[in-house]
Formats: C-alpha cells, structure tokens, sequence
C-alpha cells in the first residue's frame, strides 16, 4: 500500500464536500429563478445527477452481460440510500418532510419498486419492461416540472423566501441561469470524480487489510456508489435546504428503478436474468425499506434523530447478513430469519402505532 492511496481517500473526501457544495448552491438558485420548488429541483436535477454511479456501473453492466451487478447496484443502492444515507443525514439534522412526498413521491417509490418486482418474478428483465420504466421516468420528469411551474405561478412566497436567500432580489444578471446550471454540472463532475478516488482508494486500503473481494464489492463498492447522495443530502441540511435532502434521496431511488434499470434492459445484449435469491431477500428488503418512509416521514412530517439512527441499524445488520451469507457462516441463516420474521414484523408494527398516532392528532 503506497501514499497515493491516502491521496486518493483525502482527494476524494474534498471532491465529494466542494462537489455536494456547489450542485446545491447551483440547483438552489435555478430553483429561485425559474420557478421551480427546491423539493421538484431536489427530486429531478440533484436525484438524477447524484444517480450518475449507479447508471455508469448498472448500464456498463448490462452491456457486458453482467445483469446480476446491474441488478444488485440498484437494490443495493436504494437500500443504502434510505437506510444508511437518510438514517446519517437525519442524525446530523432532524429533517422536515414535504407534503408532497407523503402524497406523491414516496407512494410512487413504493409502487416503482412493486413495479420492479412484478417485472423480475419471471426472473428477467426484458428490453419492453426496461422501455415501460424508461417511459415511466420521463412521464414522472415531465409531470414534476409541469405541476410546480403551475403551483409556483400561483404563490411566489417560496421563490421570495430562496431569492433572498441566494442573493436574487435584483433582477438576474443576463445568462444568469447559465452560469447557475454551470455550478450543477461542475458539482456533478466534482461528485462523481470524489467518489471514483474514494472508492479506489478504500479498495487499496481494505486489499491492503486482508479483506476479501467479496466484502469489498458488498461494503466499498456498494456504499461508494452513493457517496454522491451521501455527500448532496447531508451538505443540503447542513444549509438548511432540507426539501432538496430528503427530494434527492426519493428522487435518486425512483431514478435507479425507472431510469437506471430501464436503461440497462434496453442496452443489454439479452434480457437480464435476476437470480432467485434476489427475489427471495434482497427485493422484499427494497420494497419493505420503501414503505417504511412513509409512516416515518408521516409522523409529524419530520425524521427525526432516532429513526434515523434505527435506519442506519437496520442497514448495519443488512450489511452483515449479507458477508455472513456469502461467506458460508453457519448462523448468517438464523440472522436472517431473525431480521425477516421478528426485527421488520416488530418494526412494522411500530411504525403502524406511530403513523395512527400522528394521524389522530392532525385530525
């Protein structure tokens, strides 16, 4: 292991902060000066853009005919998007959860992964499912952009609110907008370069530590595909911009299931095969993790410190299972029959008390 891998750590961890920095100055004030609420520019622009990994290494993939590691980028990806990423982000800043995500996004979410699964029982994914999900995407895109232009056309309050914010109170510069959506792209290219080092270097350190490939690709890789929301989403609360922190990571999962995955059936030389036991744990996972947002973000329309760190548990016994599992230990089943059967099932019903008794006090 040479110095370069620590350069490569530190380089990285620098991207990633200047990166998460500039997107969400950027996309923040496109917001303010075409209309548009920061929780649409969160679920579209920043969502679509942090996603950029997970479609370079899902459609790669796909074209290589390595439907598995397209597959489990996604599932993977989503379940360390709400668990790990809102559980950490939570943590650092008790989020305020839009309506609209309670009413709209996050029911879509939950439907995009039963969608997802539906698709996969028959244990391929075709290029007509992936054109459906495709289609899907930029229905949802247009429908986003469409209803809040409208909405925003008939209260500026909010605009107001992120004009002044951002220094928009004078009328903008000619090309402003330019220069706005400059800052967007600078900030993806800064994320995406940020995590490419982090995730080398973390590869040399972890080879450098005796690990094993397979604990590498389901902790390293796994996570360093998500570095890009793990960065934007706690830099957004950090500035306060909590509608963008909790939009990019229900924006970047409905991306990773509509878009990422449509488009990697479309480019694959052959319908990609889902193996069974993704079918069996990791996709119920997905699914359950999904529906959990929704008692959890209604409940006082906040996340607060202590469901995120549940989420980040929840992720933490995921991961382990997952290296017991594959590396053959004999008690990684009787782990998982504990998460399956008592740990969700216990939760779930936690979730349900909390939900009914958010509800009985907005009544």
């Amino acid at each position: 292991m040479s110095a370069m891998t620590f350069v490569y750590l530190i380089a990285g961890l620098v991207l990633l902060v200047a990166g998460a920095e500039v997107l969400v100055r950027g996309a923040a004030r496109l917001a303010a000066q075409f209309g548009i609420s920061p929780l649409v520019i969160g679920l579209t622009v920043v969502a679509f853009g942090t996603s950029a990994p997970e479609t370079a290494v899902s459609v790669q993939s796909a074209f290589n005919g390595s439907g598995d590691l397209a597959i489990g980028n996604v599932i993977g990806s989503n379940i360390a998007n709400v668990l790990l990423i809102l559980g950490l982000t939570a943590l650092v800043a008790p989020l305020v959860v839009s309506r609209q995500l309670i009413r709209l996004d996050v029911p879509l979410m939950i439907g995009a992964s039963v969608l997802v699964y539906a698709l996969a029982w028959n244990g391929v994914l075709s290029r007509l499912d992936g054109a459906l999900l495709f289609a899907l995407v930029v229905a949802y895109t247009v429908f986003l952009v469409i209803s809040s232009r409208r909405e925003q056309a008939q209260s500026n309050a909010e605009d107001d609110e992120f004009a002044k914010e951002f220094g928009l109170t004078e009328q903008p510069k000619p090309y402003a907008w330019a220069v706005n959506l400059g800052l967007v792209v600078v900030g993806l290219a800064l994320l995406v370069g940020g995590s490419n080092l982090l995730v080398e270097g973390a590869v040399t350190l972890a080879r450098a530590l005796g690990l094993s490939e397979l604990v590498i690709g389901l902790t390293v890789i796994a996570v360093g595909t998500s570095l890009p929301e793990l960065a934007t989403s706690i830099m957004a609360a950090f500035r306060g911009e909590r509608d963008i922190a909790v939009g990019n990571i229900v924006g970047s999962n409905l991306f990773n299931l509509l878009c990422v995955l449509g488009l990697a059936s479309l480019v694959s030389p052959a319908a990609i095969n889902v193996s069974p036991s993704a079918l069996a744990f990791d996709f119920p996972v997905m699914i359950g993790v999904a529906i959990a947002c929704l008692p959890i973000f209604f409940s006082g329309y906040a996340i607060n410190r202590w469901e995120g760190l549940l989420f980040v548990g929840y992720y933490v016994a995921y991961t382990v299972y997952l290296v017991l599992a594959h590396t053959g230990r004999p008690f990684a089943e009787t782990m998982g029959h504990a998460v399956l059967y008592y740990a969700l099932p216990l939760t779930a019903i936690t979730l349900l008390v909390i939900a009914g008794r958010a509800w009985q006090r907005q009544r």
